[in-house]
């Protein structure tokens, strides 16, 4: 089964003494429990305790047929806080049995770990995990703790009121090209168009049958459970109708007061500015800001439209896979999406992406870090030896580097194949 390199940065962490809880987050669908329990499947049987905070699920030993098979067990039980601090408990205890029987044979190895899967399932959980951490890490040996959520909104909620300072964020994106095209092969043209859902990639034949999954399995669990029972949001309506007309605008830059008027619903720009963020923290739609050395400016500017994954757009569009490759203006917005959500989804912590406009000139993305800044654009047809926008940037920020995606000296498929990084470097 292939693994995603991210697995490398987990076990990493799992080798290291235990410091502080590690919180694997990320969209929906993008292989969380997959990646764990591949990697619980290359320990000791015994050295790992996995739960799942799914209302039918109890604990299951990693070695065990069961753990294989399946990650819940038929017999029902109410999750609450005492429900997580019972099982807690008990993994505790079978860490200690581990740890003795290891010392007693003058063994070395990884520390134990515990794994508690879909976290935001617990009421209160971030009040809970931490007097459990603080007392784990009381102990004389304290266990590794690794944390997943299928709902990004929740798991950031739970970080940021209980638990600063206690822990480290692994992140978790959506499936490259790379990613996607060593798995199943995908060529770049489909990944352009069906983009990175590893769930989605066995019915991309049947195009009928994959729309309704990313809209059914993908799309509709994110908005209704993510963002609509776990956030406030006034008017549901008007945000799915923000997340549709995104998909279908992406890559291009619409000021919201226009977005308003031809959604024709009652709001105001501080709302869809409210409910750009909640889609994007789900991993569905971002809302990019101009760049400008003025921080007012950009957050007065009018955002670029851009898809976390370019499968949003297709499914949600009217035009099957051989129509968009046919129409060469509808293809090159969905190539220009596809380097967008390349650079968002890559992109470490500290790295920014926005896009950046004056008068008739206009760069697709500028990415930075620091002082360091690379201006990107993308084409997908024929162009001229000078591009406009990317000399008018260049000249006004000098040390900018300059970046032509589509052409011969580089290919798109080429592009998405390096870390953001790469070219800041």
């Amino acid at each position: 089964m292939y693994r995603r390199a991210i697995g490398k940065t987990v076990c990493l962490r799992l080798a290291e003494a235990p410091r502080h809880i590690q919180i694997l987050a990320g969209p929906r669908q993008v292989g969380k429990t997959t990646l764990i329990r591949q990697i619980l499947a290359d320990r000791d049987s015994t050295s790992a305790t996995y739960i799942s905070a799914e209302s039918t699920s109890t604990p299951l030993e990693v070695g065990s047929q069961d753990f294989l098979a399946s990650t819940t067990q038929s017999q029902a039980r109410e999750i609450t806080a005492a429900w997580l601090v019972d099982q807690w408990q008990r993994a505790a205890m079978a860490a200690n049995t581990w740890m003795a029987r290891r010392d007693s044979r003058g063994q070395q190895g990884t520390p134990y770990l515990l794994v508690v899967d879909e976290i935001q399932k617990v009421p209160n959980w971030s009040e809970a995990v931490k007097g459990l951490w603080d007392t784990n890490m009381g102990s004389p040996q304290p266990v590794h703790v690794l944390l997943l959520g299928s709902s990004p909104l929740l798991v950031q909620k739970g970080l940021s009121e209980s638990l600063a300072g206690r822990f480290e964020l692994i992140r978790m994106a959506h499936w490259s090209y790379e990613e996607m095209n060593d798995a199943f092969g995908l060529s770049l043209d489909q990944y352009i168009y069906f983009g990175g859902f590893p769930g989605s990639a066995a019915w991309i034949h049947d195009e009928k049958r994959w729309r309704n999954y990313v809209a059914d399995s993908l799309v509709a669990p994110s908005i209704e459970r993510d963002i609509l029972h776990m956030t406030r949001v006034d008017q549901p309506a008007l945000l799915k109708q923000l997340f549709e007309v995104g998909c279908s605008y992406s890559g291009q830059i619409v000021a919201l007061d226009k977005v308003l008027g031809v959604l024709k619903s009652k709001g105001n720009t501080v709302t869809l500015s409210r409910y750009l963020d909640l889609l994007d923290m789900a991993g569905l739609l971002r809302g990019l800001l101009k760049y400008s050395d003025h921080e007012v400016r950009r957050r007065r500017s009018p955002p670029k439209f851009q898809v976390r994954n370019t499968a949003l757009i297709s499914a949600t569009g009217g035009y099957s896979f051989d129509e968009a490759r046919a129409d060469r203006s509808y293809w090159g917005r969905l190539v220009e999406s596809a380097v967008g959500a390349h650079l968002c989804n890559a992109a470490d912590a500290n790295m920014k992406v926005h896009y950046w406009r004056e008068g008739g000139l206009e760069v697709d993305f500028v990415i930075g870090n620091g002082k360091r800044l690379a201006a990107v654009e993308v084409k997908t047809g024929s162009y001229p030896t000078t591009i406009p926008g990317l000399k008018e940037f260049s000249q006004r920020h000098r040390g900018c580097r300059t970046l032509v995606v589509g052409g011969e000296d580089l290919p798109v498929g080429e592009f998405l194949r390096y870390q953001p990084s790469h070219w800041l470097d």
